[in-house]
């Protein structure tokens, strides 16, 4: 059972890994890598963020197979030479107290898809995306997405399979932990889902088959991670279908009763804690986004299944991200757009609760009195 916690600023122990707090950067897609390759915009943007004190700082979404990546220009680590370039970032976080984390994801029908920044629209193989997007069933996401080719078994198979493949090449970069992305309908959400899993094999139809690719994924992960390090998946806790009166008629989708019954099934595995967000797998959701709006799921499977959670989705003041984790509603705070406006929000929110903080010493001059300098990350690798 989850430990009740002093704040943002104790720290948490997920196995061996020793977080020095219990402020995470949330994995945010950056859109900028050729060819899966991290450059100097990843190392300057993960890095800055372990200037700026956040405990944890988890990767992009980084594909475990080229047509698993949402974007031609999202992060790879699908081969043995993208491990240098995550590497180099990788020991600057630990330089500088942060630990660090993978997101290993694929984009599953929602692939081959432009950045945000541009309108929404299936990259063509000429502008470097690709045919061979693919899913649990042959449905498309919305009208301006692939209508995907429904996956055999033996490619679910080498799926997993490369999942395990690239948690081997995490080791290899010094990450600490894995996250697995099962949300924001990408391909492990898309099984989930009754809306987008039709399928009527043994990986579609009830709730345990539905399961079944993500279970077994989890299985495998862990079994190549030593007993040390942590295991983390990230899920949507719900479509929101289910509070959407509009809908009414309409299959619920996935629902927060299904996440919680998931939630004790992923810690029977060996799952250390869950990143609990939301949606990401109906086009036009009703979603009453606001402050914490999704805390309330961390908390609900914080409690009900026994199992560490995180908490995401418009946190932004200290104070919140404070009371978040002293009333046990999760045991971290994951921050997206709050560290895009500030990636020293750790060494602000800090001195706004009269916590005593390592600053960078380059830094020190700016801390309004001196401060010890902050030593290398120290947890079990």
């Amino acid at each position: 059972m989850p430990s009740q916690s002093r704040g943002i600023f104790s720290e948490l122990r997920l196995r061996d890994l020793v977080l020095p707090n219990r402020i995470a950067v949330s994995p945010m897609c950056q859109y900028s890598a050729v060819n899966g390759f991290a450059n100097d915009w990843h190392f300057v943007h993960l890095g800055t963020r372990a200037v700026g004190g956040a405990g944890l700082i988890l990767t992009e979404a980084t594909a475990v197979t080229p047509e698993g990546r949402i974007s031609p220009s999202d992060l790879g680590i699908w081969s043995d030479e993208h491990i240098s370039g995550l590497k180099r970032i990788v020991d600057f976080l630990h330089e500088h107290g942060s630990a660090a984390g993978v997101q290993l994801a694929h984009a599953g029908r929602k692939a081959s898809m432009s950045p945000p920044w541009e309108p929404t629209r299936l990259v063509p193989e000429a502008e470097g995306g690709w045919r061979d997007v693919v899913g649990p069933s042959a449905i498309a996401f919305s009208e301006n997405y692939a209508v995907p080719q429904e996956l055999s078994i033996d490619r679910i198979e080498a799926i997993q399979e490369a999942f395990v493949e690239a948690t081997h090449r995490a080791l290899e970069a010094g990450f600490d932990t894995v996250e697995l992305h099962a949300a924001h309908g990408y391909l492990f959400h898309q099984f989930l889902s009754p809306l987008s899993n039709q399928r009527t094999d043994h990986f579609g139809g009830s709730f345990e088959n539905r399961c079944r690719i993500l279970l077994e994924t989890v299985r495998m992960v862990r079994a190549a991670l030593p007993s040390s390090h942590p295991l983390l998946v990230r899920i949507s806790a719900t479509d929101w279908l289910e509070f959407d009166d509009r809908n009414a008629e309409v299959e619920q989708g996935w629902t927060c009763d299904q996440s919680l019954r998931l939630a004790s099934l992923l810690r029977d595995e060996g799952v250390d804690l869950i990143d609990v967000s939301t949606g990401g797998n109906v086009a036009k959701p009703s979603i009453p986004v606001g402050p914490g709006y999704q805390t309330e799921f961390a908390a609900t499977l914080r409690k009900s299944a026994g199992i560490s959670t995180g908490a995401v989705g418009m946190i932004s003041s200290p104070e919140q991200a404070d009371h978040i984790i002293r009333s046990g509603q999760a045991d971290l705070v994951l921050l997206a757009r709050e560290l895009l406006r500030d990636p020293y929000w750790p060494l602000r929110a800090a001195q706004q609760l009269h916590h005593e903080i390592a600053w960078p010493v380059q830094y020190v001059r700016a801390a309004g009195g001196h401060k010890p300098p902050r030593h290398p990350f120290a947890g079990a690798r």
